[in-house]
């Protein structure tokens, strides 16, 4: 983890002051954006490890600004900060690739160990790197799946999937018709153990659906057991 480059967006000088000291403590390389358009210029023009991204911004709120970076096929890991408890901004965040959520006011010790973790599990050595890199080409439907490049095509056309859609598209090739439980599918795909919330999973599923599906409302792939979970049908 050491010398990894974090990029903080986070217009509070005094909670940006925090995490940038406790960062460099840690061994990370952290730099600071103090609004939305700073903000994405150096995200999209700098190699980042992971960015910390407030939603409560000037200029361009953190939630445009996550859009805008994924619509370009930026899969930069990120954690989301807000003062706001509502479901709505943990949803948004989380469909439009956000890698975890934190509410306002947080402990810096649980916020540093949620940024070591988020980069434990979508760091491409121990998850994605030889353990997949011989493995063939594999496809349903008009979807390919390459794990060696760990790219999707649909028809033809690229998909652009965050690193953990790609790891959950790709446990669920591993493992299919078997059903998931919620709990079972943070812990195998998340490394969550003990806590998580289940909506994530609901909400990365939604979002496999809506990029592979030929239609997310009546999927043929990524399919509901009701009362039990996920199942994947190839």
């Amino acid at each position: 983890m050491n010398g990894r480059p974090v990029l903080i967006v986070e217009d509070d000088e005094a909670i940006a002051t925090g995490l940038a000291m406790n960062l460099r403590l840690e061994g990370f390389l952290p730099e600071v954006a103090d609004d939305g358009e700073q903000g994405e210029a150096r995200w999209l023009a700098g190699e980042w490890a992971l960015v910390l991204l407030d939603i409560g911004l000037p200029k361009k709120n953190g939630l445009e600004v996550l859009r805008e970076v994924r619509e370009r096929g930026n899969v930069t890991p990120v954690i989301v900060l807000s003062a706001r408890e509502g479901e709505y901004d943990k949803v948004a965040a989380l469909r439009l690739g956000a890698d975890d959520y934190v509410t306002k006011p947080f402990a810096l010790a649980e916020l540093i160990a949620r940024v070591v973790a988020v980069l434990r599990r979508t760091d491409p050595k121990p998850s994605s790197g030889a353990g997949k890199s011989n493995v063939p080409v594999v496809r349903f439907s008009d979807v390919v799946v390459n794990p060696g490049t760990r790219t999707v095509h649909k028809g033809g056309e690229l998909v652009k999937l965050t690193h953990l859609e790609f790891e959950l598209l790709w446990f669920f090739w591993a493992n299919p018709l078997q059903v998931y439980s919620r709990e079972e599918l943070l812990k195998r795909v998340w490394g969550v153990t003990h806590g998580g919330s289940k909506r994530t999973v609901d909400n990365f599923v939604a979002q496999l659906r809506q990029k592979l599906e030929d239609d997310a409302e009546a999927p043929r792939h990524f399919l509901t057991v009701r009362g039990s979970g996920y199942r994947f049908e190839p």
